[in-house]
């Protein structure tokens, strides 16, 4: 999955918060001055294109909504930052958490002790 750039994170966000919209729709939750209803469609085409959403056809209307979820989209950014700076070693991305002090051996400790209760 390929990371989104921040238009189309944001109009992710978006559909994520609202679910199933036309682009009209869309447009409305932008505040003044709103986007401009084609380079909406297009980012949100270029989404389609991606995977990231799908539509039904309403007429000559189209409603897209989500096939991603943020969830989902979460998870392959995580690994997609372990895999291209950390060399896809997860224990290379803790250790460098650990050493940067943004997790502390406490916090490690609780971590496995969680990671052993559910197994």
């Amino acid at each position: 999955m390929k990371k989104l750039t921040n238009k189309e994170k944001e109009i992710m966000d978006l559909y994520w918060q609202h679910g199933a919209m036309f682009v009209r729709e869309l447009q409305e939750h932008y505040a003044e001055p709103r986007p401009h209803f084609n380079t909406l469609s297009t980012i949100v085409r270029i989404l389609e294109r991606e995977g990231y959403l799908a539509h039904k056809q309403f007429g000559n209307s189209y409603q897209y909504y989500p096939l991603v979820s943020e969830k989902e989209y979460g998870r392959s950014s995580i690994a997609g930052v372990i895999k291209n700076y950390f060399n896809d070693s997860y224990l290379s991305a803790v250790s460098s958490f650990v050493k940067e002090e943004k997790i502390s051996v406490d916090e490690l400790k609780e971590l496995i002790d969680q990671i052993e209760s559910s197994k």
